[in-house]
């Protein structure tokens, strides 16, 4: 039997496909499409301890066991309308999709790539394992795509994160051997997505897997090139087809005799309960909806040998030593020389910042290096450490955007509120979640405040002690500066 009538959506080159694969299995996974599919969260470790983040979230419905900090959702609770959401205390995520990022040994210090990143649910997670130390490359090669890349970065408080749009033979130019950890969750046809997203079978009658498989095998020779020597990257994909999984990993085997397959799970350990091993490469995984709380995945965990190191193993100059200092023409970076932002010889030789800028960074409790701001049309952003250049790149996000110099004052971001803790701004209006206050904050309406509830002056509204965003105060009445684009609905 090839399918029920109720699933005569499915096209039936992918059922016998997977009759193929899967054999005595095949009855159980065609079974499983009756089922709805499984909602997750994963929280954000960067604000949030999974241990609180249990006890605060109220529609928590249970762990997903292969991953530290990623749970399940009770169907009817709507978690993209909730203040935390807001504050960046979670992405919303398929269960399954959580692995790749989970798998990647990522450590604070690391130079990181995300090489098809957008919309960001794992790039955010990897930002939270840097705790804001190393750099984070988030690449996708659609500009649109990259745009909610940004905002999700931005929402997650993450400071050390470029976000570009370049193709990745492009990158591979700039950055060979540079990288400790690349993650290439590639294009693919998204045969694990059938039962969560139906259209996404059309989109598979059209193009197929070769189609998705060539541009695999464009774009792995790139992500090979820009890892380091003893350096890992973990390929992931949200299909079945072998073409496109198995077949992809053995393409980087027969062409980069330096790559190797590396261990990455236990198969035994019960938290993988149900995982299976990859067909003919069995270090990989591979993830089916009849067995797992989730939709359907692949990952393969590499390692470039150590033995082939090259040469000259990394062509990324550091930022700070290209002759323009900059990203966009007419752009400038404070010297190194520049470290205190209290001094006033600081102030007076570095007339890109303005006075209004330094007094309101002076009130903001994580370090700022003077040397790592960067000026552009007036714009501030806080560097990553040891910038690489990105010159004649596309780049759309660098690092932490702090806020826009205007005359006579200093207007703080969006981003530079998600970035801080409410211990590190001494000004701030804190409602909690079920504050009908917190809401109306979000959907950028006017809100009143109590004597004493905050300063006058610009003021972080926190929810349940996580910034929101910004306001200002005057004598109690508040100005809600909460961005725009991203409004609750």
């Amino acid at each position: 039997m090839i399918m029920n009538d109720n699933k005569s959506w499915l096209p039936l080159e992918f059922l016998h496909e997977m009759q193929e694969l899967l054999g005595a299995e095949y009855e159980a996974f065609l079974a499983s499409y009756d089922g709805d599919h499984y909602r997750g969260i994963r929280c954000n470790t960067l604000k949030v301890t999974p241990d609180v983040f249990e006890k605060k979230v109220p529609f928590v419905s249970g762990k997903v066991t292969w991953t530290d900090n990623g749970y399940y959702t009770n169907e009817e609770e709507q978690p993209a309308k909730h203040p935390y959401y807001f504050a960046g205390l979670y992405y919303i995520q398929e269960p399954s999709a959580m692995l790749p990022a989970a798998l990647l040994d990522v450590r604070p210090g690391d130079r990181v790539l995300d090489l098809c990143a957008a919309p960001g649910g794992k790039t955010t997670e990897l930002g939270a394992k840097l705790k804001g130390k190393g750099i984070l490359v988030s690449n996708d090669i659609s500009a649109s795509r990259a745009k909610a890349l940004v905002k999700n970065v931005e929402l997650f408080g993450i400071k050390n994160a470029v976000v570009v749009s370049e193709a990745p033979e492009k990158l591979a130019e700039r950055f060979e051997g540079y990288f400790d950890k690349i993650l290439v969750d590639a294009p693919c046809s998204g045969e694990g997505m059938f039962r969560k997203v139906h259209s996404i079978a059309k989109n598979w009658e059209q193009y197929g897997s070769q189609y998705y498989a060539d541009i695999q095998r464009t774009v792995l020779p790139a992500a090979v090139k820009m890892l380091r020597p003893g350096g890992l990257m973990l390929y992931s994909t949200c299909t079945f087809s072998k073409l496109e999984d198995e077949d992809s990993v053995t393409f980087i085997l027969q062409n980069f005799p330096d790559m190797e397959v590396a261990d990455v799970i236990d198969f035994d350990d019960p938290r993988y309960e149900g995982f299976v091993r990859g067909f003919g490469l069995e270090k990989t995984i591979r993830l089916f909806p009849h067995r797992i709380k989730g939709e359907g995945h692949y990952a393969a965990l590499l390692r470039k040998k150590e033995a082939y190191a090259a040469q000259n193993s990394c062509n990324a100059k550091d930022f700070s030593d290209t002759q323009d200092h900059g990203i966009i023409a007419g752009s400038d970076v404070i010297p190194s020389e520049a470290k205190n932002l209290y001094d006033t010889r600081t102030r007076a030789r570095y007339k890109k910042i303005s006075d209004e800028a330094f007094d309101f960074f002076e009130k903001i409790g994580f370090p700022i290096d003077a040397s790592r701001l960067w000026v552009n049309d007036n714009k501030i952003f806080l560097l990553p450490e040891e910038m690489p250049d990105f010159s004649k790149l596309r780049v759309l996000r660098t690092g932490l955007f702090l806020g826009e110099m205007k005359t006579g004052r200093f207007e703080p971001s969006q981003s530079l509120a998600l970035a801080l803790k409410a211990d590190e701004y001494d000004n701030v209006l804190n409602l909690p979640a079920g504050d009908d206050r917190a809401v109306r904050y979000l959907k950028c309406e006017s809100i009143d405040i109590e004597d004493g509830e905050a300063k006058d002056g610009y003021c972080l509204v926190l929810t349940d002690g996580y910034p929101l965003g910004w306001a200002k105060t005057d004598k109690g009445r508040l100005k809600n500066k909460y961005l725009p684009s991203w409004r609750l609905q």
